[in-house]
């Protein structure tokens, strides 16, 4: 096997189908991932009955315990259950929140975990981060990635669309966030990873020009694989700077201005076609604005119900919430008023 084979911290196994939910102890049956039979299944609130139903057949010694929420206390609980139950692996089946809780349970109780995505609204699936919500809001917690990943196409054909799709602007934002760290390579001297790069930048060019969307399985499948690679990126990086830079700035801000404007990805994408306007990047914008509308994403603040002076507020907040991290933003320096006149240009040109 050649060196770099091995050095990869790469899952064992990664797979995309459909019924994978079912077929789950043919996955656990492998001894490189559990050999004592004690394994663990996380669930979260909402389908829980249902999945636990599908994986009672081949999983008759697992343990299910119920995920309350995407929350540190949640995590903690579980990872403490973990502990005391002697488990060799977790396996959390859900969405965003019960993975990102499982992987940080997985974590303080110092065992692998298996990842089972219901949804690919974002790259959290094998990312080495966890995002949790806590009392100050909400935050980042650096875990293991998972020892494998499996992605349920019948599961996310019966997810909400717009969370399906807004895996889309996730991905896609790291192309932005790519400009970003060669930004910073060249004029802060900052260190950068071109496998990371790579790896990054080849997940964003497998989507933005495709002409299918999220009703074909092969749109699915090449998403799914997207956000995984996009995931080992960070890993590979030892951090998120190859899928995030100031288009996640921005969308931070937004979260912490206005909570609940929109989700993850939905502000990625915004963000990401906004931090390309600010670059005079006009093909790589035209591109991007594109991308997102073939896939019924939002481009401008109104299309998530921000105001001009709504969104202006958090483009001057956005730098702020990753001390550091040098991006087109920080780089450009503006003020608030040309903040404000960059805004309005922006509405302008992709308003409807």
């Amino acid at each position: 096997m050649p060196l770099l084979a091995r050095m990869l911290p790469a899952p064992l196994t990664m797979e995309v189908r459909r019924g994978a939910v079912a077929q789950l102890g043919a996955l656990l049956a492998d001894s490189r991932v559990a050999t004592s039979g004690r394994v663990a299944v996380a669930v979260g609130p909402g389908q829980g009955d249902h999945i636990e139903g599908l994986i009672a057949p081949t999983l008759n010694e697992a343990t299910v315990f119920r995920v309350a929420d995407g929350s540190v206390e949640a995590a903690v609980t579980l990872g403490a259950d973990l502990r005391k139950g002697a488990y060799e692996v977790v396996v959390g089946v859900g969405g965003g929140r019960t993975i990102d809780a499982t992987k940080y349970a997985a974590s303080l109780a110092g065992i692998p975990m298996v990842a089972v995505a219901t949804n690919l609204s974002h790259d959290g699936i094998c990312s080495p981060t966890a995002s949790l919500v806590y009392e100050g809001g909400k935050g980042s917690f650096g875990v293991p990635m998972p020892l494998a990943i499996l992605v349920d196409l019948d599961f996310v054909h019966a997810a909400p669309e717009s969370l399906v799709r807004s895996g889309v602007g996730d991905v896609i934002s790291n192309l932005s966030a790519i400009d970003d760290w060669q930004l910073a390579n060249v004029e802060r001297g900052e260190p950068i990873d071109g496998l990371a790069c790579s790896m990054a930048r080849t997940s964003a060019e497998a989507l933005i020009g495709r002409r299918d969307s999220i009703e074909s399985d092969a749109f699915l499948t090449v998403l799914a694989e997207s956000l995984i690679l996009s995931g080992m990126s960070m890993v590979i990086a030892g951090s998120s700077r190859p899928s995030s830079g100031g288009d996640h700035e921005i969308l931070h801000a937004v979260d912490q201005l206005f909570p609940g404007t929109s989700n993850h990805g939905e502000l990625a994408g915004i963000g990401t076609a906004f931090c390309y306007f600010l670059r005079e990047d006009a093909g790589r914008l035209r591109q991007v604005v594109d991308c997102l509308k073939q896939h019924k994403l939002p481009v401008t603040p109104g299309d998530v119900g921000l105001s001009e002076e709504q969104f202006t507020e958090a483009v001057i907040l956005a730098p702020s919430t990753r001390p550091g991290r040098y991006t087109i933003l920080e780089h450009m320096r503006l003020s608030d008023s040309e903040v404000r006149g960059r805004v309005a240009d922006y509405v302008r040109a992709f308003g409807s």
